[in-house]
């Protein structure tokens, strides 16, 4: 088996991912397992941010490591929350704070440019000196509504609209969004590089 330490406490993560390798030789493994510190995200970029995870994991673990950053950007706010969209609303931020303070930043921006979109990036590092680290990017394009809607999902869901849908974030299934969210399309990018390096 190829072990993979995931640079995340969060089992969900690690549940969603070791699902997307199953029957495969790769093992995945929360950092958590191996008592690693946190990493302190300075990057200006979610890849930089990913790839300072995934470091640190590797340099903890003496294994091979994945990471994740997410996050979203508004067109109207120049790309913000961005990589401080867990922290947008300041030191103790919260979901409920986040979206208040995007809503109140957003309540001038006309309906027709409200677009924004969920970014995620995930980085594999065979090595803390890994000099070539897989980087696997993915989108998912939505639009800022001005009142929460739906009590599924977290973060920015509740006022993220997904215009092909009709629904936001938070009012579709954990299924569709599975299927089609930033992150699940990252997860299905990368888990088909790992199985042709491990093959």
């Amino acid at each position: 088996m190829h072990k993979i330490i995931l640079a995340t406490g969060n089992l969900n993560k690690v549940r969603e991912i070791s699902a997307s390798l199953k029957g495969s030789s790769i093992e995945i493994m929360p950092q958590s397992m191996f008592n690693v510190p946190d990493a302190d995200e300075t990057g200006t970029t979610f890849v930089e941010n990913a790839i300072i995870k995934a470091r640190n994991c590797a340099a903890h673990t003496g294994e091979a490591a994945m990471a994740d950053d997410s996050g979203i950007e508004v067109d109207a706010l120049g790309g913000a929350p961005g990589v401080h969209s867990a922290r947008y609303s300041g030191e103790h931020a919260n979901d409920e704070k986040n979206t208040a303070l995007l809503l109140r930043n957003m309540e001038n921006v006309p309906d027709g440019r409200r677009t924004a979109r969920y970014w995620c990036v995930m980085v594999y590092m065979r090595s803390a000196s890994d000099p070539t680290p897989i980087i696997c990017l993915a989108s998912w394009e939505g639009v800022i509504i001005r009142e929460k809607r739906g009590t599924n999902g977290f973060g920015y869901d509740p006022v993220f609209l997904i215009p092909e849908l009709g629904k936001t974030a938070a009012e579709v299934s954990l299924e569709v969004k599975n299927s089609m969210s930033h992150r699940a399309k990252a997860i299905k990018m990368m888990t088909e590089r790992l199985r042709e390096i491990h093959a």
